[in-house]
């Protein structure tokens, strides 16, 4: 190695205990946070392929109970979630007026589509749950790691300038443990960066689907009042 190049790896192995208990966890902060990416980049792209195949069945038309035939084998997704939902409640206020249509017509003339509405937001709210999970993960060590990294630098600084307060310290001498000390802080930016990137990017897509599902929230009560009307 020449001149002025940084032999990171044996930084690392001279450093003290607590920084490198530091380094450890700022490690394993950013391989759990690596892990929870790629399960949100899988998860995400199946939800809108998977959102997609489900509304081109929707889009060809046909009443609920066919296409609830034809997407049966669709596995779930997002709005396939709330169209099951608003799918049930249908059936149940149809099932509790003797599976007459005029009945049925009647009773959500009479009594609105609240029913509808709030089974509707029910299958957005567990849908938009699974999409959400793991996502505070990464807020949280986006937020929490540099201030992890933080404090072992501060801490490799101070046993630094307390073997130079004892005497005879030389910038030779002390200039190892101030490199391990920041070493912790590009630690918790390796860990950070990509954890608080990728949480903006997976908000965008999740609003991106929540958009989605609140335009087939629209159609699928829009569809249920053209039937009223007939």
């Amino acid at each position: 190695m020449g001149a002025g190049e940084i032999d990171l790896v044996k930084i690392i192995f001279e450093a003290g205990i607590i920084v490198k208990c530091v380094l450890g966890l700022l490690l394993l902060s950013s391989v759990f946070s690596w892990a929870v990416i790629l399960k949100k980049k899988k998860q995400y792209q199946t939800a809108n392929k998977l959102n997609g195949e489900f509304l081109s069945i929707f889009r060809m038309g046909g009443n609920f109970s066919e296409i609830f035939d034809k997407c049966n084998h669709l596995p779930n997704s997002p709005i396939r979630r709330m169209f099951l939902e608003g799918h049930y409640e249908l059936r149940r206020v149809r099932d509790s007026q003797s599976d007459s249509t005029t009945a049925f017509k009647t009773y959500l003339e009479h009594f609105g589509i609240d029913g509808i509405e709030r089974a509707l937001d029910k299958g957005a709210v567990i849908a938009r749950v699974e999409m959400e999970e793991g996502l505070s993960a990464l807020a949280s060590i986006g937020s929490v790691t540099p201030f992890v990294g933080l404090f072992g630098t501060v801490w490799g600084i101070i046993n630094s300038f307390t073997g130079l307060a004892k005497g005879g310290g030389t910038l030779e001498l002390v200039a190892p443990g101030i490199a391990e000390a920041l070493v912790a802080t590009a630690f918790g930016l390796f860990a950070a960066i990509p954890a608080v990137w990728f949480y903006n990017h997976y908000q965008a897509r999740l609003s991106k689907i929540e958009g989605d599902m609140e335009c087939f929230a629209q159609d699928f009560i829009n569809t249920v009042q053209r039937f009223v009307s007939k």
